[in-house]
Order: C-alpha cells, then structure tokens, then sequence
C-alpha cells in the first residue's frame, strides 16, 4: 500500500514539518518519474513558496490549510 504523501501526512498530523527533508532525500534516491513538488505534494504555489522563499513559508502556508 502506498504511503501518502508528505503534504497528506503532514497535514494529517502524522509527521512533523522536518520529515520533509526525509522524503527529499528518499525521492533523490528513487528513480520515481515525479517532480519532487508533485512526489511530495505540492501544488505550484506551495512549491514556489518553498522554493522562493522558505521551508517556514511553506510549513505556514500548510498550517493554514489544517483542519
């Protein structure tokens, strides 16, 4: 059974913000023909803040969209 993703994880409550470097590093190691955005679950303007800006910005942006 495939996990979730880290974004459906995150906001889940399952993982901590930091597990994201984890799944950064499994998808480095994969040959998973994702984008890393896509493997990790972002949308575009999630990935653009966490690109542009920050991990923080983006950990923000997620914590606004928990339930």
């Amino acid at each position: 059974m495939e996990e979730g993703t880290f974004k459906e994880r995150y906001l889940a409550g399952e993982i901590p913000f930091e597990e994201i470097d984890r799944y950064v590093s499994r998808w480095n190691n994969s040959d998973d023909p994702r984008t890393l955005a896509r493997y990790l679950g972002l949308n575009a303007e999630e990935e653009d803040v966490w690109i542009d800006v920050s991990d923080q910005a983006l950990q923000e942006m997620l914590d606004s969209q928990k339930k």
